[in-house]
């Protein structure tokens, strides 16, 4: 008999917190397989707890539990073989006189395979009954062995998903105190910033007389870094408060209204054509999230283009589950190699926009993150030199309707 370790064993039948759950069908399945396979009539699936055994499936017997101490697996799970036989018990000195054997149940046969873990411990067992004595073949024995087999693997299964669960969980918290941490320390920058943009103002003003070219070359450069910054932190701000942009926040609205008040927005410059979709178009959606999208997509359109007439074509078209969107630019282009990664936060493509300024890879990370809040996906083409092509989906609900008759009034919304 092998000398067991108690305390490294309880510790891992307790990582299963599988004792005390209810029935599954996965482990009924193997139980009545196993009862099938050995021609008996109970057969079970235990696991040894501090003072009990726990049957995880009982096939053949009502109860779920008996005591430790009266338990065959007690004994089984100290064997040395693959599996722990006793054809009669009422000629074993070791369990003729146990109630088991002499009780109702009459348990005079047993056969039990130890469930033992990836740490080689004995857990418990699948095992089998039978009210008189009898043997079991090779291949009832073999056949056995590769059920308790599959038993182990679905209570590592299980301890799996456990583990991934409390995973997820640890990475939800972490993510939510990083969100809090970003926003608190995002809002608490803009403040100095202002001052110092401010500041930097206030001093060209009055010392301009004073200073040399040098010194007022560094003003623009704190000026300027500070801008960069200050835009940095509101992509920050504009990437994490994106997740509470949702499907479920619509509204019907004018596409066309929409993107001219975005164009206006932008203030490009006069030699750059947008064109926009010819027709309005009604939709039912989240405007705030679209309006952010379009911001950044139509912006890095203007921002990267080093054509003497810059192009931007909005195309608009939809189906019955999903509106569509197009941004055409033709203008510097995203190489092949980089086209994986730019939805990447932190990414960035190019070293510099039209005005020296280098981006933060912020913004098409938000606005991957708002088109899959609107339940759609985008993509993007592109050849250098040439332009770039964004396409996205936002997912449709049916738009509430007026409904007028006798029974109800024009405040009624169905949606």
């Amino acid at each position: 008999m092998l000398q067991i370790d108690e305390q490294k064993r309880q510790k891992a039948v307790d990582s299963y917190k599988l004792v005390g759950t209810l029935p599954e069908k996965s482990y009924d399945d193997i139980t009545q397989i196993a009862s099938f396979i050995c021609g008996t009539p109970i057969a079970l699936i235990t696991m040894l707890d501090y003072n009990r055994n726990f049957l995880k499936s009982h096939y053949g017997v009502p109860f779920n539990e008996s005591p430790r101490e009266i338990s065959f697996c007690t004994h089984a799970i100290q064997t040395k073989d693959s599996v722990f036989i006793i054809p009669d018990a009422r000629l074993d000195d070791r369990f003729k006189n146990n109630p088991l054997v002499t009780g109702d149940l009459k348990a005079i046969f047993y056969a039990g395979v130890p469930l033992i873990d990836k740490g080689g411990h004995a857990l418990g067992t699948l095992c089998v009954f039978d009210h008189e004595p009898r043997e079991l073949n090779d291949k009832q024995i073999s056949t056995m062995v590769a059920l308790a087999s599959q038993v182990v693997s679905l209570f590592e299964l299980r301890r799996q998903n456990i583990e991934n669960k409390n995973l997820q969980k640890n990475l939800l918290k972490k993510n939510s105190l990083l969100k809090e941490f970003a926003g608190v320390v995002s809002h608490d920058m803009k403040m100095p910033l202002a001052n110092i943009i401010t500041t930097t103002d206030l001093l060209k003003t009055k010392y301009k007389e004073l200073l040399d070219e040098k010194g007022l070359d560094y003003l623009n450069y704190l000026k300027s870094s500070s801008f960069s910054l200050s835009e940095y932190i509101n992509g920050i701000l504009q990437h994490y408060e994106s997740d509470n942009l949702t499907i479920d926040q619509r509204e019907s609205f004018d596409i066309h209204d929409l993107l001219e008040q975005i164009e206006d927005m932008l203030n490009h410059d006069y030699k750059t054509v947008i064109n926009l979709p010819e027709a309005n178009h009604i939709i039912y959606c989240n405007r705030v999230a679209l309006h952010q999208i379009f911001i950044n997509l139509l912006g890095n359109s203007l921002k990267y283009n080093d054509k003497k007439e810059p192009v931007i074509n909005v195309d608009f078209n939809e189906d019955d589950n999903f509106y569509r969107f197009k941004v055409i630019d033709n203008g510097i282009g995203i190489p092949q190699e980089k086209i994986e990664e730019i939805f990447n936060l932190f990414s960035i493509v190019a070293p510099k926009d039209n005005n020296g300024n280098r981006g933060n890879g912020i913004g098409l990370s938000t606005v991957k993150k708002l088109v899959a809040n609107l339940g759609g996906k985008i993509s993007v083409t592109s050849k250098v030199g040439e332009g770039s092509t964004f396409e996205f989906s936002a997912r449709k609900e049916n738009i509430p309707t007026l409904i007028s008759g006798p029974e109800k009034d024009n405040s009624d919304l169905i949606a």
